[in-house]
Parts: C-alpha cells; sequence; structure tokens
C-alpha cells in the first residue's frame, strides 16, 4: 500500500472527498469512459495498480500499446511530484509484476484454445455466421461429441482450425447419412462457413487454436504478495476486431466455468479490464448478448471483477450497465445533436449531486480529471464528484521493444507456451477414415505424441478402481508409466512412452482390423465385422488415448 492507499480501499482521485474504490464491492464491477485522449488508460493504470497493492490479479487489454509501461518503474516527473503532493500524498515511483500475452506470439507469451473449448456459440460469433450457418457449426460440434473416436481424443478432438476445417469437409462429403440424424447439411451452407473460416485463419485465427491452451491458475499469481498484471498486446489485434471480442468473452466465461465460488470476498480474485468494450456488442445476436450478460451477472460470486473500458455508457446495453457499479467517467465532447444525447444519457447514469450539473461538467472536464461514483455501505453508488485522478507509480505510456524482451525473458511462464504441440484429433481421424488407413502419428516438439486433456468418456462404465498396493494396480501403475498416462495437459511424452504408444496403437489397430474381417468372414455380414471392430477398439481405446 501507499501512503494515499488505505486499508481494503484504493485511492484513485481527489474532488471535494478523496475518492477510494473499496475492494470489498470491487467485483461488483465498473465503467470507465471518455473522449479519446482524455486519460481513460491512464485511470486503468492507477486501478490495476491498486489492485496488484493489494494482492490483485490482473488482466488488461493494452489496445493502443501505452499501457505496457506499467511493467517499468515510474518516474518522479515535477508534474507528477506536485499532482501528488497537491493531493496530500508524497510521490513513489513503484514496479509491479507483469506478464505480457499476445494471441500472435510476438509480443507475449501465446494465449490459445481449443474450438472445443470455444465452443459453437463463440466460434458462429468469431466466423460472423448466420442462422444457417452457426446450424451447420452446432451439427459439426455434435457429430463431434457423439463420435466415440473423435471424443476420445485430447481436448475432445476438436484442437486447431484444422481439426474444424476436416470436419466440415467430411460432414459435405457423408451430408445424406448425416443429416438423416442431425438436420439438414446443407453443401452450400458448409461451404459459406469454410469461406468464413478462410477469412478467420487469414487473420491469424490459426495461431489462438492449439495446444498447450491457457490454464486460468496462470493469470492469478501472486508473487510477493502482489498480484501480476498481465497485459494481453492487442494493437495488432484490433485489426481483427471480432476475433478480439470473441477471445476476451471465451476468456471471461473460462473464468466463469472454472473458478469455484467464493461470494463476496474482502477482495477480488481477479479483476478483468476490458478496453474498447463496445466491439463486445456491436452487431451481436441476442443470444449472444443474453450469455455476456448471465456472465457478467453471475461471475461476481467467483470473486471476478468486470471493467468496461468505452467511450460512451451507451456502448453498453441496458442489462450490463445496470450492474456495473463502480463508474468513472472522463469528458465527453458534443459536437452534434446525438453527441448531446449521448452527454445527457451519460450524466443520467450516475446519482445526482445537487452541487454539480452533471451533464455540463461532463463537457468541461479536462485532460486527467473525471466524474466518479464509487460503491459504498451496502453497495449504493455515491453522489458523483468532479476529481482529479492520481498519477500512477509506474511509468506512463509504452515501453520499448528490448524492454519488453526484458520482461518476457524474466517471466515466470517463460518456456511453458512459447511452443505449441499437435496431438491425435478430428484432423488425423478423418483423414485416415476417408483414406481407410491408419491414422498418422503428429510429434511433439519433444519427439512424442503430445499431451492430453485429461480421461476420456466413452459412455461406458467405469471399471472399478484396484485395490491399492494390490498386484493389478501395480500392473496398471507400470502401463500408465510406459504409456505416459495421467501427464499434466500440454506436457510432451518421452521418447520411450512415445515409441511404447506408438507401438500399442499399431497392434491394436491390426487386432481391430482382423477382428473385424473374422467377423465379417463368419456372419458374412459387414455390419458385424463393423461391430467387431469397435468392440476391439473400445477395449484397448483405455490404454490407448492418452
Amino acid at each position: 500500500m501507499t501512503s494515499a492507499d488505505r486499508d481494503g480501499k484504493i485511492f484513485v482521485g481527489r474532488g471535494d472527498h478523496d475518492q477510494f474504490l473499496a475492494l470489498a464491492l470491487a467485483n461488483r464491477h465498473g465503467l470507465a469512459t471518455g473522449a479519446t485522449g482524455t486519460g481513460k488508460t491512464v485511470t486503468l493504470q492507477v486501478l490495476a495498480e491498486g489492485f496488484s497493492r493489494a494482492g490483485v490479479p490482473v488482466f488488461a487489454a493494452d489496445v493502443k500499446g501505452d499501457l505496457s509501461g506499467i511493467a517499468a518503474r515510474g518516474e518522479a516527473k515535477p508534474e507528477l511530484v506536485k499532482r501528488a503532493r497537491d493531493m496530500g500524498f508524497d510521490y513513489e515511483p513503484e514496479e509491479f509484476p507483469v506478464v505480457f500475452w499476445d494471441l500472435f506470439g510476438q509480443q507475449g507469451h501465446p494465449i490459445r484454445a481449443t474450438v472445443f473449448e470455444m465452443g459453437p456459440l463463440l466460434v458462429s460469433r468469431m466466423l460472423n455466421l448466420n442462422d444457417v450457418q452457426e446450424g451447420i457449426i452446432n451439427i459439426a460440434f455434435r457429430f463431434a461429441d457423439d463420435d466415440p473416436e473423435i471424443k476420445a481424443t485430447d481436448g475432445e478432438g476438436l484442437i486447431d482450425l484444422k481439426d474444424l476445417r476436416e470436419l466440415l469437409s467430411y460432414l459435405s462429403k457423408n451430408a445424406k447419412d448425416i443429416s438423416s440424424r442431425y438436420g439438414n447439411v446443407a453443401t452450400a451452407a458448409v461451404g459459406a462457413v469454410e469461406r468464413q473460416l478462410l477469412v478467420l485463419e487469414n487473420q491469424g485465427g490459426t495461431k489462438f487454436f492449439g495446444e498447450p491452451a491457457l490454464a486460468i491458475g496462470d493469470l492469478m499469481t501472486m508473487p510477493n504478495g502482489r498480484g501480476t498484471i498481465n497485459v494481453l498486446a492487442a494493437d495488432k489485434l484490433m485489426s481483427s476486431p471480432r476475433l478480439y471480442a470473441t477471445f476476451l468473452l471465451w476468456l471471461l466465461s473460462e473464468l466463469f466455468e472454472k473458478l469455484p465460488e467464493v461470494g463476496d470476498p474482502p477482495k477480488p480474485k481477479l479483476v478483468f479490464f476490458f478496453d474498447e468494450a463496445h466491439l463486445l456488442f456491436n452487431e451481436a445476436p441476442k443470444e449472444l448478448l443474453d450469455k455476456v450478460e448471465q456472465v457478467v451477472r453471475l461471475i461476481r460470486s467467483k470473486g471476478v471483477g468486470v471493467y468496461f473500458v468505452t467511450q460512451n455508457p451507451v456502448d453498453v446495453p441496458n442489462n450490463v450497465l445496470t450492474q456495473l457499479g463502480n463508474r468513472v467517467q472522463h469528458a465527453l465532447r458534443a459536437f452534434t445533436p446525438s453527441d448531446q444525447k449521448a452527454v445527457k444519457a451519460a450524466a443520467e447514469t450516475f446519482r445526482p449531486n445537487p452541487k454539480l450539473n452533471t451533464a455540463q461538467v461532463i463537457m468541461e472536464l479536462a485532460k486527467g480529471e473525471a466524474l466518479v461514483s464509487f460503491l459504498e455501505g451496502g453497495g449504493t453508488p455515491s453522489m458523483v464528484d468532479r476529481a482529479m485522478i492520481r498519477p500512477p507509480s509506474a511509468r506512463i505510456g509504452p515501453i520499448t521493444p528490448d524492454e519488453r524482451k526484458t520482461v518476457m525473458a524474466k517471466s515466470p511462464l517463460k518456456g511453458k507456451y512459447d511452443t505449441s504441440v499437435d496431438p491425435i484429433s478430428a484432423f488425423e481421424i478423418l483423414q485416415r477414415r476417408l483414406a481407410g488407413g491408419s491414422a498418422p502419428q503428429p510429434a511433439s516438439p519433444h519427439g512424442g505424441v503430445s499431451a492430453s486433456n485429461g480421461p476420456a468418456s466413452t459412455g461406458s462404465a467405469s471399471p472399478a478402481p484396484p485395490v491399492e498396493g494390490g498386484i493389478v494396480h501395480r500392473i496398471g501403475e507400470k502401463f500408465r508409466g510406459i504409456f505416459g498416462i495421467g501427464r499434466p495437459r500440454g506436457t510432451a511424452l518421452t521418447t520411450s512412452q512415445s515409441v511404447a504408444r506408438n507401438v500399442a496403437r499399431a497392434v491394436a489397430a491390426g487386432v481391430a482390423t482382423q477382428v473385424a474381417a473374422e467377423f465379417a468372414k463368419s456372419t458374412g455380414s459387414k455390419t458385424a465385422g463393423a461391430l467387431g471392430k469397435a468392440v476391439v477398439r473400445g477395449a484397448l481405446g483405455g490404454v490407448l488415448r492418452r
């Protein structure tokens, strides 16, 4: 804590009164708005620094590159020292623990997700699909989920975009049979989805989908008691705004689904800043808006605070806006009648202060000034106050490329995400199925088959666990070591484990094929032959899946 902060509170600025954000109410979400160049990024930096001091990790998108300065120690410039003294405290340059991320892997650690984790709704949003095309994506996901061979693989079979493209091709080639089970699969609609997939690939989407996928816990570290500030380099990502918005929504959804319920903690477990928030809501279908509203409403109980940063409160739908209790409003300009309506709407979102003409003040605010209203007491918004925002303690403005490289070289996550792995997935399975041969074995960067995501469900009952210490248990543990079963997600097999698994896969494939032939020969039925092959594959699958 600095001399300006207090226990359980972050000092943000001073107006008629000192303005503090209460940590216990910080998971009630917030909103920072204002025209370009009015100080929103500095306010975001002040809040992020305050959360870090209090031991709260932060995730923030750096749209313009200016926020990267938070990774460098501040400098006691005269204007900053004077502003701090005017507010009643001494300026203290500080350093904060920062981890850089980048979907393209150039200015930070790569962030990846699997296609399966993204889900059909967000994939459809990312591809900008219409209702008919979205139906194709839903059929594709359902087919992958129902197919035991695909489902038994790492990441439920849909890892990267080549898996999705191969699956779409398979649906098109088998449209008649699949349509009879899942509904009409129009080849023209499949073609349209494939074209949109090509657009996404050209925008760099291939770098986002894959393994190792992001582990949410890596965003929530606290070295030396300070929360890590995770900065997403988004300047290049902004050229693909749909990818940017969908990625952040996916990350928010992952936090919601994977974090445990904690109620109202004394301080948040994580604070998430969503810059250029209007991109999330522009042209979004109702189903997606409903999902955003649901996540924002319920993620508070997971201890996560969500802060939207945009130009005007009207950029955020009312159902979401009503859940954003902590507000910072920088200046807006009113050059047109529509601008004047926007200013009036922004003023009406605050609890009135009889001393202020809120709408008038919004147009008069200088750079670094803002109208603020934070939750207090039982969660009631304070009356709006005109305040000067405190100076940040880290650097204001971007760091240099060499400084960024230094920060990345010291990152505790160095090497964990930097090299992608390519596990057996839908691409290999469907290519083999169409060719009638055996699936190739993609190698990990270390020479083995890549890691999996945990035991796969085959739809059959699980056998009783072996008795601890018994001979069956010991044999089972030996097999787990030989084949590399039960490894943490994203780690590779050793060379010996890779060889053992490849031999086992080849043996299993040969046995299954031989059994199928004997079934067919003895019964004269191709169906029986296929059943025999499926039985053997299911029996051996528990060893070969991981």
